[in-house]
């Protein structure tokens, strides 16, 4: 079986390197012909709304996905007409679009974040009239890893941030007083089975992901589970979902879900029975799925922007690199590690090792 990816970076890459073992072969459709995952399958390199493009995509795949969510959800439609696409553009329109995305979640009584539309500095001042400081005004479309955003720490701010947004369509949110930044990944089959991966504690900073640790037998797993199943049920939904969530005092709030496989569960490439990769692709594919059960105290740091040696990061006790083949860029992530034992001493000791070594080369 042949699949198709819009996108060939490092999550198409590690989506391929998981699937030779499931005996299938990758078609890549990507811009560039320097992106990561070219190597490991046959590589069609133009935009993705190249409609020849699409048509040989088409033709060539038996299945269709995606590694990110800026590909045009024009060009999924029209691939669904003419072979399968999961996860299905509905999907992909609601995540591309904070809006409907934050409405999205209302519908299905989902909390959030205090929010409002805005289209113009007046917009944004009779918002902030009702949405407290801070705020943070986000463009609805196109952002990520902190691109597209502003933080408003008082009213002086305003014409400036607008001007900052150039006049693109935006929402403004306030802030969630939490204690954790957590995430959920969960996958769906096409025909129905669910599996859920332990949630995660994540650490950003400059709005691009740093750290995250799973969270066996956390007490909120069952909150963000109700929560999954309930976009997973409205969307009719195939393949690997992340949910972003806050936790308030024991309360979850939902930040945006992704629907992709997710950096915050990298950790599972070694710390699951089963990656989020591989059960991303036995959920397309309709095979059984595996089990998500964490093997032991496991953990990943990202290295943005810049990257020690090799030999320092495996000279950590218990400790995987995964290489991305990317030439270095400021807030670029270029690698991520992860660590997995069962000694919670090593496990720690390790995990603070990792997270000194990625700061001192972070050029983020």
């Amino acid at each position: 079986m042949k699949i198709g990816i819009l996108g060939g970076g490092q999550l198409a890459r590690m989506l391929a390197l998981s699937g030779y073992s499931l005996g299938l072969e990758f078609i890549i459709l990507d811009p560039s012909k320097e992106a990561g995952a070219t190597g490991l399958g046959k590589h069609l390199q133009g935009q993705y709304d190249d409609p020849t493009l699409l048509a040989k995509l088409a033709e060539e795949a038996d299945v269709i996905t995606y590694e990110f969510e800026n590909v045009s959800a024009e060009a999924t439609r029209f691939l669904s007409q003419h072979t399968q696409v999961y996860p299905a553009p509905n999907a992909l329109s609601i995540a591309q679009d904070r809006l409907q995305e934050k409405n999205f979640f209302h519908q299905l009584n989902i909390p959030t974040a205090n929010f409002a539309t805005i289209a113009s500095l007046e917009d944004l001042q009779q918002a902030m009239t009702h949405i407290a400081y801070p705020a943070i005004l986000k463009s609805r479309r196109m952002g990520y890893d902190g691109k597209g955003q502003v933080v408003l720490k008082s009213s002086d701010q305003l014409a400036e941030a607008w001007d900052a947004m150039q006049g693109v369509a935006s929402i403004v949110e306030s802030f969630v007083p939490f204690q954790r930044e957590i995430s959920i990944i969960a996958a769906k089959r096409a025909s129905g089975e669910i599996v859920f991966y332990p949630v995660s504690e994540n650490i950003h900073s400059q709005g691009i992901l740093r750290v995250s640790e799973c969270c066996k037998n956390d007490g909120l797993q069952r909150q963000a589970e109700d929560y999954v199943v309930r976009i997973l049920t409205a969307l009719d939904y195939v393949g690997i979902i992340a949910l972003e969530l806050f936790d308030v005092n024991g309360k979850l709030f939902a930040n945006e879900f992704a629907p992709r496989v997710h950096n915050s569960g990298h950790w599972t490439i070694e710390g699951a029975e089963t990656s989020q990769f591989e059960n991303h692709l036995r959920a397309i594919t309709d095979l059984p799925l595996g089990s998500t059960e964490a093997r032991e105290h496991t953990a990943m740091v990202n290295f943005i922007g810049g990257l020690p040696l090799t030999e320092r990061i495996l000279g950590i006790p218990h400790t995987h690199i995964h290489l991305y083949d990317k030439a270095p860029r400021k807030g670029r992530k270029l690698a991520h590690a992860t660590i997995r034992t069962g000694d919670f001493a090593q496990y720690s000791q390790s995990l603070q090792r990792l997270k000194i070594l990625a700061e001192s080369t972070d050029d983020s």
